[in-house]
């Protein structure tokens, strides 16, 4: 899945959006594209639990 979340600013916000996708499901790959502020993810956990996670965190992501 390719994640959009436009307040993904700096090294930090990658890093704790990162963390919080694998706290969801520590299996999962995750890129992420500073530049584009984009996040690709690889995991077995619906589209919907790892956006939740990550809007409990402030990062609001849209599905690209």
């Amino acid at each position: 899945m390719k994640l959009l979340i436009e307040n993904m600013t700096c090294g930090g916000c990658a890093r704790g959006v990162t963390a919080t996708i694998q706290d969801v499901d520590p299996e999962a790959k995750v890129t992420v594209d500073l530049a584009t502020k984009i996040v690709t993810v690889d995991s077995t956990e619906s589209v919907d639990k790892i956006t939740a996670a990550l809007a409990e965190e402030g990062f609001r992501a849209k599905v690209q």
